[in-house]
């Protein structure tokens, strides 16, 4: 046994859900659990936390105790699991000048046997779609009361700039839970039957991301708009699907799961640097 936390905990269901992997195009793929960034844009989404056009930040004053600020020194925690993976056939519009001329033969045409359509030319696309989603979200911060402060965003988000999702906008999110957690330092074995993904900085500062199985992704965190354009952060991640041994982490020990040992190893990411 060792040392204890406090973490604030957050179970989400989705009936369908797409974290796309950047740079997959005629066919989207997924991860099967989102990444850091998208679970950032949800919480900025509860506390009203928004871009200001021509700035960078949504703060860029030093010093600064707002909620962007005590955002950038949260420690995260995600894993998941899904039932299914399905494929969804769409077509999505290619606004290349060639792909409207090739569907409208002119550039000053919108018609299509009489109909109306959006510029450019239509592409055909492949969506790889997670089925009956459960994510699991912990949060650590220094200052509780910037925790309960998510907590009552969640409870009552009337700050919130769009509908509450994660993925794309249509995959929107069901709370099934959402209470502080007493999390213990232990060791652990087995296999936990959830996606992890394993940070190389971390809450203990341990290198955790050499002693598990799993393959490397730079996932991307934060982000500043320079030029129109988001340049994100990255933090190198391992994800590793569920079969953990001989480490100590933090333990959640409540988290019942069908016939298996109950608990759930948190893997705290630290998001601050580049």
């Amino acid at each position: 046994m060792g040392d204890k936390i406090t973490s604030l905990k957050i179970k989400i269901y989705q009936p369908q859900a797409h974290y796309r992997i950047p740079f997959t195009y005629q066919r989207r793929h997924t991860y099967p659990i989102p990444p850091y960034s998208t679970v950032l844009g949800l919480i900025a989404n509860v506390l009203g936390i928004r871009n200001v056009p021509g700035q960078e930040e949504p703060c860029i004053k030093e010093n600064c105790d707002c909620s962007y600020h005590k955002l950038k020194d949260i420690k995260i925690s995600v894993c998941g699991k899904f039932q299914a993976k399905t494929n969804e056939y769409t077509w999505f519009r290619n606004l290349n000048k060639e792909a409207h001329n090739k569907r409208f033969l002119v550039v000053n045409n919108r018609y299509v046997s009489g109909h109306i359509e959006h510029i450019g030319g239509q592409s055909p696309c492949i969506l790889d779609i997670l089925n009956e989603v459960e994510i699991l979200v912990y949060l650590y911060h220094q200052d509780n009361d910037f925790l309960e402060e998510i907590k009552e965003s969640f409870e009552n988000p009337i700050n919130r700039g769009s509908p509450l999702h994660l993925g794309r906008a249509e995959d929107w999110i069901v709370i099934r839970e959402m209470r502080y957690v007493e999390l213990e330092m232990e060791e652990i074995n087995g296999n936990y039957g959830y996606f992890f993904w394993i940070p190389e900085r971390n809450l203990n500062n341990s290198s955790l991301i050499d002693k598990v199985e799993g393959l490397i992704y730079y996932l991307p965190t934060f982000y500043r708009i320079k030029d129109g354009v988001r340049n994100f952060n990255f933090l190198r991640t391992k994800l590793n699907d569920g079969n953990l041994g001989e480490i100590f982490v933090y333990m959640d020990k409540l988290e019942k799961r069908e016939n298996l040992t109950d608990g759930i190893p948190i893997f705290f990411a630290d998001l601050k640097g580049g």
